[in-house]
């Protein structure tokens, strides 16, 4: 019931004004989820926090970017607030420049859903869901958290027995994000939304990259095909470039294949019809050589991945992707996949139709 609710308020034509975010006219957003900025101590933003607050203010912030936080910021489920502040006061001091010129918006996850008790008042307004008005395609950016019974309910329970069980005793928290199944049926949810309502949904909480309703692992089976056709026809360094790009892509699909559950990886989305491309993911900024965001503007999407210089993983280097740095600096971005929002929509229309 609570979930038809959610979805029936996000397709209303009448959504609250401050929650809508228009860039019809001009506009890029950045949209960045699961920072689970902690107080150094099992700290999840410890590997990426120096770049990631490098980053958005030298790239984003000076070039004009609105900064969108789609939840599971602060990891109140671990940490005290306070706390979290005092440890990534340089990270804060950056948000409040995005805030100050009103190109910021927080959207509450179930790790930071704490904020909206007075004891954990936040300095800045919450948002459950942001409403992109693009002038192609509606897009809804919203955590995910929402699609989940078990978090709609207990999300306080769960929190308690992570402070208080799981986190002394140095546990892993077993959250959606940590289980395939879970993570297939949260995105088939919010693929189903979009694919009715002729929209985009750009969710996080998973922690899985997502690109026109496609993981990592069914990108990668498509990407080999693709460069297997361009193959007969290349010659030179093309041939030798498609050749390394199919052994990393090979490599990192090998490793797809041991971390995900067999089961789960039959599966898809779209069952057996074609991908509908409706479903986006930002990913997360807690991967140990770098970090994925969702950049929109009001003509295209794409998903980046940001990394160190020298400490990429493999399938960047050499996968022939667009990739450009900020001078001075080590931090490279790599435009992992990228398009038009008009094809998109026109996809969304063709191929939605048949479901």
């Amino acid at each position: 019931m609570q979930e038809r609710i959610f979805f029936s308020r996000l397709a209303e034509e009448e959504f609250p004004e401050s929650s809508i975010l228009d860039i019809s006219s001009e506009g890029k957003v950045l949209i960045i989820s699961d920072l689970h900025m902690g107080t150094g101590t099992r700290d999840d933003l410890y590997h990426n926090g120096e770049m990631l607050t490098c980053v958005l203010e030298e790239y984003y912030f000076k070039n004009g970017w609105i900064l969108v936080l789609n939840g599971d910021i602060e990891d109140l489920q671990r940490f005290p607030l306070d706390q979290i502040r005092e440890k990534w006061a340089s990270l804060y001091s950056v948000f409040n420049m995005f805030s100050r010129e009103n190109r910021f918006y927080k959207i509450i996850g179930n790790h930071d859903d704490q904020l909206n008790h007075k004891r954990n008042h936040s300095q800045y307004p919450l948002h459950n869901v942001i409403k992109i008005i693009t002038g192609t395609v509606p897009a809804y950016v919203y955590h995910g958290h929402q699609l989940s019974n078990i978090y709609r309910r207990f999300n306080w329970l769960m929190g308690f027995g992570v402070r208080y069980i799981l986190k002394p005793f140095g546990i892993k928290n077993m959250t959606d994000s940590r289980s395939p199944l879970k993570r297939f049926h949260i995105e088939k949810k919010a693929y189903s939304f979009s694919l009715k309502n002729h929209c985009l949904s750009i969710i996080g909480h998973t922690h899985r990259p997502l690109f026109e309703s496609l993981g990592r692992f069914d990108y990668i089976k498509f990407e080999i095909e693709r460069l297997c056709r361009d193959y007969p026809a290349s010659s030179g360094e093309n041939r030798n470039r498609i050749e390394n790009e199919v052994i990393a892509l090979r490599e990192e699909l090998g490793k797809l294949k041991r971390k995900e559950k067999r089961d789960v990886l039959r599966q898809s989305l779209y069952g057996d019809e074609l991908p509908v491309p409706c479903l986006f993911n930002s990913g997360c900024i807690l991967g140990k050589k770098g970090f994925n965001a969702i950049e929109m503007t009001n003509e295209d999407i794409a998903l980046v991945y940001w990394f160190t210089e020298g400490k990429s993983k493999k399938f960047v280097t050499r996968g022939g992707y667009d990739i450009a740095g900020i001078k001075g600096r080590p931090y490279k971005r790599a435009v992992l996949n990228h398009n038009r929002l008009d094809y998109v929509l026109s996809r969304i229309k063709l191929l939605g139709n048949s479901h």
